[in-house]
């Protein structure tokens, strides 16, 4: 809701707020501005550091923002863009200003302002200008390739929550051998270009674990629960045969439960019994050339994985929430914990090797993928933020905004707004460090992924904070640098080799998508979103798609394409009572909906046998006629929810649940609920049959 007008910022403290990246008004809709409440704004600048609390204080600050600015020589970062002119940071500079840059390498280079710098090499630099008066200012000067890189051709994929496909080797849930087992059964056989995963970051320790994969304790590092144990080298040199062999008929028990018994995927069952067999596997001494590349691993992560691994084990010790552990051990500096982290060694060491050991079976999915002919392979999902009680909240505490929380505003779809509790990074912070959590983060993500999937992409441009105790509707919007943070993008993916695919799904800020198309990230075109809203509101035709996406029938928060189509997943919100009017209006409009789709189906000749039933009474024909009108549109990317290469009725995610319904803990299973494993999945007619369609012609994108 808008705030009551005696709760507007004042004039100066709306100048204070634009001058530090906040807003005090948004707009959720061309016809309609919002204010946000002068308390929303207070908050978000003391997050920032800044006094605003009382109209002097105000005051104060706003003099000495408009004197910093005035005054400084240069902004924190630069950037230039490969092939475009110098960037207006330097073209504004005194004339006769010199420019020395040491470059990423160490090479020292000087220039004038009046010819700035070019020929620099690809990177993160750091840039000294001084002015002819003798004032100095240094950035971070980032060049960046003018555009990330594109796929390599058309090609249609899978999209899977991992935890959700099990094999018959899995220890009750999916790990990252079946990934690499899907992903060369998919390759080979159906000329499949990509698997497109969850975010495999790593989760807060503890039972009950928070299941969603959005909310983790780390996004830098992976979560060993995904390992398959047996695939460890040194697992077959374990000497306490009778003991390894409990534990593998224990996981055999939790596999059936799952796959035969229709238990829920239990991760906190799962990683219990990973973690009492890597405890004797990781007892076997790494051979030589292991342990030169286990070395080689921590020497590449330095600082960032030592924290990772110390607040693991201090987890062991106090707890997973480290705002309750002793005083001396918050900091991740101080000489508690350094101590703490000497007395820990090897609990330290333990959780070092299981991040090295991921990072490695993640490698091998990748390079599976690859060998088995796809030209993207492995597609990672980045999380939007982290935990607050997590390993990146503790480790990188002076760049996160204590106090704030990530979420949404009111919308159409949610009048309270959003909370998504995760701790925004802050974009000062950001820019006085060159953005070095981001790079880290990328570099980390970019060993192992194809392509990197952004959750919610629109957070390089903004995002909605809200105040510790405040509803989602008293947030508000503070920007990033967004150029600096899609030149990083566009340098670490360059630099991977890796195409980069925004989710960009709801209200997006004008000329964030073009921009995004301009640097070449793709966006994300989900089927039963497209229509011509700036028309008619009839489903768009698929010659007019945009060519820049990921196009797909459903995603892991939308019903499988079988319940779209029959309204089974109307008929499961108003089980759980989700429903804001009566069933059969939601009833009716979903069939409207879907009559509307199928009949632009059929009138392009793309219903092989149209129905003369209700929508979803040839249902089979009906998901694939759905992947045939994607094949017609542009989109670069196609991807199939591999639940609906099954009938699988059933939603992975039911947003604004959380005991009503398991989240993130269903098996993939086939139209009757009954669990599929991934032998029987990969033989499966219709999913072949539905994966035999995208292997037809189709437009070309350009």
């Amino acid at each position: 809701m808008a705030a009551a007008p005696d709760e507007h910022p004042a004039p100066d403290l709306a100048r204070l707020a634009e001058l530090h990246g906040v807003a005090t008004s948004y707009r959720p809709a061309p016809d309609r501005t919002v204010q946000v409440p002068a308390s929303a704004v207070t908050a978000a600048l003391a997050a920032l550091g800044v006094d605003a609390a009382g109209p002097d204080a105000v005051r104060t600050a706003l003099a000495a923002r408009q004197r910093e600015l005035r005054e400084r020589l240069l902004p924190p970062t630069v950037v230039q863009w490969a092939g475009a002119e110098p960037p207006a940071a330097l073209t504004a500079l005194p004339a006769g200003t010199r420019l020395r840059v040491l470059t990423e390498d160490g090479e020292e280079r000087e220039d004038t302002a009046d010819l700035p710098l070019g020929d620099l090499p690809l990177g993160v630099h750091h840039l000294t200008a001084t002015a002819p008066d003798g004032r100095t200012g240094t950035a971070h000067l980032v060049t960046a390739p003018a555009r990330l890189p594109a796929p390599p051709g058309r090609s249609h994929g899978l999209l899977v929550q991992l935890y959700s496909l099990l094999s018959s080797r899995s220890w009750g849930m999916g790990d990252l051998t079946d990934l690499a087992e899907l992903a060369g059964w998919a390759g080979r056989t159906t000329g499949a270009g990509f698997v497109q995963v969850n975010p495999l970051h790593a989760a807060v320790p503890g039972a009950p674990t928070d299941p969603s994969p959005y909310r983790p304790s780390s996004r830098r590092f992976p979560d060993p629960v995904h390992l398959r144990v047996e695939d460890v080298p040194e697992f077959a040199y374990v000497r306490d045969r009778d003991r390894l062999h409990t534990l593998l008929e224990r996981a055999d028990r939790l596999r059936a439960d799952v796959l035969d018994k229709g238990a829920l995927i239990d991760r906190d069952a799962v990683w219990e019994l990973k973690r009492e067999a890597l405890e004797l596997v990781l007892q076997v001494p790494l051979a030589p050339g292991r342990q030169a590349a286990y070395d080689a691993f921590r020497a590449a992560h330095g600082q960032a994985l030592d924290d990772h691994a110390t607040w693991y084990a201090l987890t062991e010790v106090h707890g997973p929430d480290w705002q309750h552990w002793p005083d001396g051990l918050h900091d991740p500096r101080s000489a508690a914990t350094a101590r703490a982290r000497t007395a820990l060694a090897g609990r330290v060491d333990f959780h070092t090797r299981l991040a090295w050991l991921t990072d490695g079976q993640l490698r091998t999915a990748q390079r599976t993928a690859r060998e088995a002919g796809m030209s993207v392979g492995i597609v990672h999902d980045l999380a939007v933020g982290v935990h607050p009680s997590g390993a990146d909240a503790w480790a990188q505490q002076d760049v996160f905004a204590a106090g704030m929380s990530v979420g949404a505003p009111p919308d159409a779809f949610n009048a309270r707004g959003q909370d998504w509790g995760l701790p925004p990074w802050r974009p000062d912070r950001l820019a006085a460090c060159g953005h070095a959590p981001y790079r880290d983060l990328l570099r980390a993500l970019f060993r192992y992924a194809g392509a990197l999937r952004i959750d919610h992409v629109m957070g390089l441009f903004r995002l909605w904070w809200i105040p510790q105790g405040s509803p989602p509707t008293e947030g508000t919007y503070i920007h990033y640098d967004s150029d600096a943070m899609l030149a990083i993008l566009a340098l670490e993916a360059t630099r991977a080799g890796a195409v980069v695919i925004g989710e960009d799904l709801g209200t997006v800020e004008p000329g964030v998508r073009e921009t995004l198309e301009r640097r070449g990230v793709l966006g994300t075109s989900v089927l039963w979103f497209e229509r011509d809203w700036e028309g008619d509101g009839r489903p768009l035709p698929p010659e007019r798609w945009r060519a820049d996406c990921l196009a797909t029938a459903t995603t892991h928060d939308l019903p499988p394409t079988a319940a779209r189509l029959t309204g089974d997943h109307v008929d499961l919100r108003d089980r759980l009572g989700l429903l804001t009017r009566s069933a059969a209006e939601e009833r009716a409009e979903v069939a409207a909906d879907t009559a509307e789709w199928l009949a632009l189906l059929g009138s392009l000749g793309l219903l092989d046998t149209p129905a003369a039933g209700p929508p979803g009474s040839d249902e089979e024909e009906e998901i694939r006629a759905v992947h045939r009108f994607l094949l017609r549109t542009p989109a670069r990317l196609i991807g199939v929810w591999l639940p609906d290469g099954i009938g699988d009725r059933r939603p992975q995610n039911l947003p604004g649940t959380w005991y009503e319904y398991p989240n993130w803990r269903l098996p993939i299973a086939d139209s009757e609920g009954r669990p599929v494993p991934l032998e029987e999945l990969v033989g499966s007619p219709r999913l072949r049959g539905l994966l035999g369609v995208l292997r037809g012609p189709g437009p070309s994108a350009q």
